[in-house]
């Protein structure tokens, strides 16, 4: 407010309440009371700077996990397809990722899935299939309509009895 007149200033301050107005002098205390304020804006502040890096950082190893866990579905099957899907294991925390996509050239889904089961780190790129599974054409993943499984597929109860 320095480029106000003094007169305006005082006038505006008039208007504010007593707590806002500006003053002579500080109060008793106040000193500590802004000390302790400022520390914890500035504790919250780095709390929330931590919490969105972690968060960043979890994404981008997760987008890093995606893209390899396509690159090893189009390795392992010999097809250089576009319209692969990829599926998380939201419910478990675990790193575990089922990659489908079409065994012969088509609309997605329109043809027989091949679902390879995909777990562990990432190296050059790639992750170890573990086991996989079949879907028939038109149908959406779900358990009852796998078949042909292999390896942790059908060790680890994604397909059914």
């Amino acid at each position: 407010m320095s480029g106000f007149p003094a007169a305006a200033q005082r006038r505006f301050a008039r208007g504010l309440p007593r707590s806002l107005r500006p003053r002579e002098q500080e109060e008793p205390g106040g000193g500590r009371t802004r000390l302790v304020e400022t520390t914890l804006l500035v504790l919250v502040g780095l709390f929330l700077l931590i919490a969105t890096v972690n968060d960043l950082v979890r994404e981008t190893h997760v987008n890093h996990r995606l893209v390899a866990d396509l690159r090893t579905w189009r390795e392992y099957t010999g097809h250089d397809y576009k319209n692969v899907s990829v599926e998380q294991d939201l419910n478990g925390h675990t790193t575990r990722d089922i990659a489908c996509g079409n065994v012969s050239p088509g609309a997605p889904k329109a043809r027989t899935q091949l679902c390879i089961v995909l777990s562990g780190p990432t190296r050059a790129g790639r992750r170890a299939a573990h086991g996989g599974f079949y879907l028939p054409p038109k149908v959406d993943d779900v358990k009852r309509y796998r078949y042909g499984c292999y390896g942790s597929a059908k060790t680890a109860g994604l397909c059914p009895r």
